[in-house]
């Protein structure tokens, strides 16, 4: 039961509409009528063309490329719908940019997560629905309630489907030792054996294989990560477990496929055989021409925690 007695309504920026068009046909209902553009000088303006006051808005916005663009189109939504008397503002981010400057590594870094965190709850959200933050700890920068979604159930659901026939060959593995706790939830929900590559990083976006910690010999290899930016270290990981450990094939999985500079080339000429990400943000045309990269949707997932939300019951069923 609603105990609130609001409307519910969903607005979209211009970073992944597809993604909140799914959303809103999983939800049953449209999505808000709102105008996003930029002035000539590269200002955004925002045109809210209906009512609000009182409702329960959810805003669906992935800050990726162009990251500061998106952000800012989101923070002027919700400071419009702040103004427009909304009742509640939820932003939902299925990727959340700037994630990777988390703490700081050397003197004088600052930490932009934080900076993001600040600048969403000035703006007027009240809450945050995002997925597979690169830091769990990024949940803490925030005054307001976040709900951390898990794309891992998705991957789990099409990996199982499609090893069937040949489980006891398939073996999840660490591209680095920092997501060897996310690699290691994932291969217990699968039931299979884990392994770790060991990488130095020599510099940003740039990375040396070491070695293979485990034994990868003839076995049907998931690499899983979080996030695929340039993809040097993932094709990377890719050709040592072949070369070095003796994969019979490697598959790669990743909540968000950042895709920058090289990527789209450097997967379609790399050693996996195919490379899974959620739709967490719009693949562009390059991505589309590449027959190695499959997307698999998560608007069924974010629907369901959007009507949690509303209904204001349980979101933590999602989190299992």
């Amino acid at each position: 039961m609603i105990a609130h007695g609001k409307d519910i309504k969903i607005f979209c920026g211009r970073s992944n509409r597809p993604l909140a068009q799914a959303i809103c046909s999983n939800i049953g209902t449209s999505l808000g009528n709102a105008e996003m553009g930029s002035f000539s000088d590269g200002e955004n303006y925002v045109s809210i063309y209906e009512t609000v006051r009182g409702s329960d808005v959810f805003v669906i916005q992935s800050t990726c490329s162009p990251v500061n663009d998106n952000l800012m189109e989101m923070l002027i939504m919700i400071d419009a719908l702040k103004r427009a008397s909304a009742g509640r503002i939820t932003a939902v981010m299925p990727y959340f940019g700037y994630a990777r400057q988390d703490r700081k590594t050397k003197p004088r870094d600052p930490i932009s997560a934080k900076l993001v965190a600040n600048l969403i709850a000035r703006a007027g959200a009240d809450r945050v629905l995002t997925m597979d933050l690169h830091a769990n700890q990024i949940q803490g920068f925030f005054d307001i309630p976040v709900d951390n979604l898990l794309g891992s159930p998705v991957f789990v659901k099409y990996f199982t489907e499609k090893y069937a026939d040949c489980h006891d060959e398939v073996m999840v593995v660490s591209p680095d030792v920092g997501s060897v706790a996310r690699a290691r939830a994932f291969a217990q929900k699968l039931g299979v054996p884990l392994a770790i590559v060991d990488k130095r990083r020599q510099k940003a976006n740039s990375s040396e294989v070491m070695n293979i910690i485990g034994d990868v010999k003839g076995m049907r290899v998931i690499l899983l990560d979080d996030m695929v930016d340039t993809g040097g270290s993932l094709c990377g990981a890719a050709r040592a477990l072949v070369e070095l450990g003796g994969a019979k094939s490697v598959t790669a999985c990743a909540s968000h496929g950042v895709l920058s500079g090289p990527a789209v080339q450097r997967i379609e000429d790399s050693t996996m055989d195919e490379v899974v990400f959620l739709d967490t943000i719009e693949p562009h045309e390059g991505v589309r021409k590449c027959k190695k990269i499959k997307y698999l949707s998560v608007a069924p997932m974010f629907a369901d925690a959007i009507s949690r939300i509303y209904e204001e019951i349980s979101v933590s069923k999602l989190f299992q």
